[in-house]
């Protein structure tokens, strides 16, 4: 193992820390402060490497080490050591994080973008929202009768998955597979676009 998946403290070895969220799960206050002594340092070591923002890291170490306290109950030892638990939620975290702020960042730019840009926008937004329309359309016409009917009511007339179940006359079960089915093949027609 490297030292990333499997963290000690100074005393605190992975059996230890087994037993410890053994403990946080019941809510051992005493045990989580010597599981956190232990693991919050590589986490934050991970979500460093990964951020490289001293401040978003500083977050998700937080948010991970809150979520051992939260999600203790959950680990299970048969699958692996404490620490390859908690440094694979740091590293999901942080990369989530990264997804995150990347989006925002898009969107940002995306949004100055359009300011910029004026009446002009208004023009072109007209036209790309008419030919989105003419793809939808057309891809709803792709779909099975069953399918396009749960979507336009699902969609189109905003019922509830009960609601087009009870219209249809149809277990809601079916009319989920309907709907599941329908998007992806509407996700599909549209090239991703959904």
């Amino acid at each position: 193992m490297t030292g990333a998946s499997a963290p000690r403290a100074d005393s605190t070895d992975e059996a230890d820390l087994a037993e410890l969220v053994g403990r946080v799960a019941t809510g051992d206050e005493k045990a989580y402060e010597q599981v956190f002594d232990a693991l919050a340092g590589p986490v934050l070591g991970v979500a460093r490497r990964i951020l490289r923002d001293p401040g978003l890291a500083e977050d998700v170490a937080q948010e991970v080490m809150l979520d051992v306290w939260r999600t203790a109950a959950r680990f299970r030892p048969d699958r692996g050591t404490v620490g390859t638990w908690v440094m694979t939620m740091a590293h999901h975290r942080a990369v989530d994080r990264v997804r995150s702020e990347r989006s925002a960042a898009d969107r940002e730019h995306l949004a100055a973008v359009r300011d910029r840009s004026g009446g002009l926008d208004d023009v072109a937004e007209t036209v790309e929202t008419r030919w989105e329309w003419h793809q939808v359309r057309r891809c709803l016409h792709a779909l099975s009768d069953v399918q396009r009917q749960s979507i336009t009511l699902a969609y189109y007339r905003g019922l509830t998955c009960q609601e087009v179940a009870h219209a249809v006359q149809a277990p809601l079960g079916t009319v989920k597979t309907r709907l599941r089915d329908g998007l992806i093949r509407l996700r599909d027609c549209l090239g991703g676009r959904t």
